[in-house]
Formats: C-alpha cells, sequence, structure tokens
C-alpha cells in the first residue's frame, strides 16, 4: 500500500523489541495506549530477571494498571510485535484490553490464531478485538536474525 505508515504504538513496540534483542532477550516490544497516548511499555525480559511471565505483554500491562490505578484497562489498546501466548492472551483478557494489535503471527507459541485460541473458547470472559499483521515484515526479520544468531 503506498503511503502507509506504521501506526507510531507498532513502531515503538518494534523499536523495544530490538532493545530486548541487544539485550539477548527474545525480541518482543510491547506498548499500552489509551485515547492515542501511550500509557506503558516494555520488551521481553524472563532472562534478565530470572522471571519466566516477564513477557512483553505481562510487563506493559502490570505498568499500565499501575500507572492508570486501575486493573481494568477496559479503554486501552495494546500494541505487541509478536502474537501473544495463552498466559498473555489471559492477562489480556483478564485487564479487559480494548483492542490488541500484533505484527508477527506465532504458530508454535501463539494462542490467538494459533494453539489454545484463547478468545475463542466458550470460557474466556472478554474477547478483545484483534488486528494482526502490522509491522508484520519487520517483527518477522527480527526475530528469524536473532534466533539465527543463535544457531
Amino acid at each position: 500500500m503506498t503511503g502507509w505508515t506504521l501506526p507510531q504504538p507498532m513502531g515503538r513496540a518494534l523499536a523495544l523489541a530490538e532493545e530486548a534483542a541487544a539485550a539477548g532477550e527474545v525480541p518482543v516490544g510491547a506498548v499500552v495506549t489509551r485515547h492515542g497516548e501511550v500509557v506503558a511499555e516494555a520488551h521481553n525480559a524472563p532472562r534478565r530477571t530470572h522471571d519466566p511471565t516477564a513477557h512483553a505483554e505481562i510487563l506493559a500491562i502490570r505498568r499500565a494498571a499501575e500507572a492508570l490505578g486501575d486493573e481494568r484497562l477496559t479503554d486501552c489498546e495494546l500494541w505487541v510485535t509478536l502474537e501473544p501466548c495463552a498466559m498473555c492472551a489471559g492477562a489480556i483478557v483478564h485487564a479487559r484490553i480494548a483492542k490488541l494489535y500484533y505484527a508477527a503471527s506465532d504458530p508454535k507459541g501463539g494462542a490467538v490464531e494459533h494453539g489454545a485460541r484463547v478468545f475463542e473458547q466458550e470460557q474466556c470472559l472478554h474477547r478483545p478485538e484483534v488486528y494482526a499483521g502490522i509491522g508484520e515484515a519487520r517483527a518477522g526479520a527480527l526475530l528469524r536474525e536473532f534466533f539465527r544468531e543463535r544457531r
């Protein structure tokens, strides 16, 4: 599409993913916005923090809830560079995130359009609007390069 530019929050999420890769973490970045303003952001940090739950989405959701003083992020959007896993999809549900935007699909570990398909389960308490493929080429290239360097 000619003239199309990447939405600013996804551009920032991709920059955070690059920071994660530079720190030796799997390159995933996440940004929470509300009414077009950035509320919180994070990149993957499980290796640095020795915390298997320190995924970019979880950290960004925690920071957004703290910044807004509310565990319900009903008027917020989450921008992330990789399809969320089951843990992160569950956190999105519990936080009541209104919209999820993600770049690259994850056939192995994703749980939105792959695997558990968390939002499609009958027991799912909340279903965000989901938009996939925004910045997919850049996010996919970051991931491929990161894993190629480690093999």
